[in-house]
């Protein structure tokens, strides 16, 4: 399955330790396109539908419900985790997760 950065993906997150999401749930594809085409595994962030406004989380629309993007939950998962494809983040919402994974883990 070919997957692309900034993808929604659905993805089966069990099983889980401690405080890691869990569950199955939407997730965006973070890793970039050079790496998502080579390894079979690939970098996440899950996405919530209920969150306090927190600096590491972003907002999306994914089917007219909305959700948060967990940047402060990323993590690689195997490809054989990704259920199915959904769809792209709006240029807006890619915008914005950059600038929150920028200022979080880059300055």
């Amino acid at each position: 399955m070919e997957v692309k950065q900034y993808q929604i993906v659905l993805v089966n997150l069990d099983p889980t330790v401690g405080s890691e999401m869990k569950k199955t749930r939407l997730a965006i594809i973070i890793s970039p396109n050079e790496m998502n085409k080579y390894l079979q595994t690939v970098v996440i962030a899950p996405v919530t539908s209920s969150s306090k406004t927190y600096p590491t989380r972003v907002e999306v629309k994914h089917n007219k419900a909305k959700g948060w993007i967990v940047l402060d939950q990323i993590r690689t998962i195997d490809r054989q985790r990704i259920i199915k494809l959904l769809g792209q983040l709006s240029e807006q919402e890619i915008l914005k997760t950059k600038a929150v994974l920028k200022e979080t883990f880059v300055d």
